[in-house]
């Protein structure tokens, strides 16, 4: 009896796929995670200590987390409803739209600050409008706020857009046959199939509000204990040639960053595990 052959692999084998693999993400991504808990290495722990809990760099913390949360949750709210319109309705001018929602991946994130702070301006066109109310938008946490969920937003709309696509909607007919209305339906029976999604979508925003620069250096005004980020901060240092300083920073943002992701993930897992089981 003839022995079946295996199929043939486009890519190599385990082995040398694995090797590339870690060779790959070790240049990529640990050697230069590496070299900063290096170069933080060379301060003693006091030293450290002070430089990351210094009032200036602590009220950059609470700048950069919080406006980075309130940016996610925000792209997290109305980045499933752009989803959710993309992929139920059709309307003219929808490929535009869609097209729209890619824009802040392709624009550079300077010209978006300089845009941004152009429109939110005491004298611009939308700052205008809301100034005469008491609200300042730039040159505030506000703005800092705006700029991060302009960038935040393709990644709810991308990760969620696909799952919407491949929901059944028999699952929806027979939830509405069974007499439920149209929000208990959403509720119960396709949000808990998009929160694995939605999870994803809030984490890739979440994360990449933390570490944006260019986008939120001009709509900021940078002033000193109120809105002035923590990747200002850093590049502040550097340009004092305080690299130690610097680095210590980083480390810092780098292990709160890890442990959110973490924590994300974990809550990503239980929902997928409650809509499996």
């Amino acid at each position: 009896m003839a022995r079946r052959s295996k199929p043939k692999r486009i890519l190599p084998g385990f082995g040398l796929s694995m090797g590339f693999t870690v060779l790959y993400l070790s240049l990529i991504v640990l050697f230069p995670l590496s070299a900063v808990v290096w170069k933080t290495t060379g301060l003693t722990f006091e030293q450290f200590w002070n430089a990351v809990t210094d009032d200036r760099v602590i009220a950059s913390y609470k700048l950069s987390f919080g406006a980075s949360l309130a940016a996610a949750l925000i792209n997290a709210v109305f980045g499933l409803l752009i989803a959710w319109v993309l992929v139920r309705y059709r309307f003219p001018g929808k490929k535009i739209v869609d097209a729209l929602v890619d824009m802040p991946f392709a624009l550079p994130t300077a010209v978006a600050g300089i845009a941004l702070t152009s429109l939110y301006d005491d004298n611009g066109w939308i700052g205008s409008i809301l100034a005469p109310l008491g609200i300042k938008t730039a040159f505030s946490p506000l703005g800092v706020v705006i700029a991060l969920t302009f960038i935040g937003l393709p990644f709810v709309v991308r990760t969620v857009q696909p799952v919407l696509q491949e929901l059944e909607h028999e699952t929806e007919e027979a939830a509405v046959s069974l007499g439920a209305s149209r929000w208990r339906t959403f509720r119960r029976v396709i949000f808990p199939q998009l929160m694995p999604a939605l999870l994803t979508g809030f984490t890739l925003a979440f994360a990449r509000a933390i570490g944006e620069y260019g986008s939120v250096v001009f709509i900021s005004g940078n002033m000193p204990m109120k809105t002035e980020i923590t990747p200002l901060l850093i590049m502040t240092k550097l340009e004092q040639y305080d690299y130690a300083g610097a680095t210590a920073i980083a480390l810092v943002m780098l292990i709160i960053s890890f442990v959110l992701l973490l924590v994300t993930n974990a809550l990503q897992m239980i929902s997928n595990r409650r809509i499996s089981g």
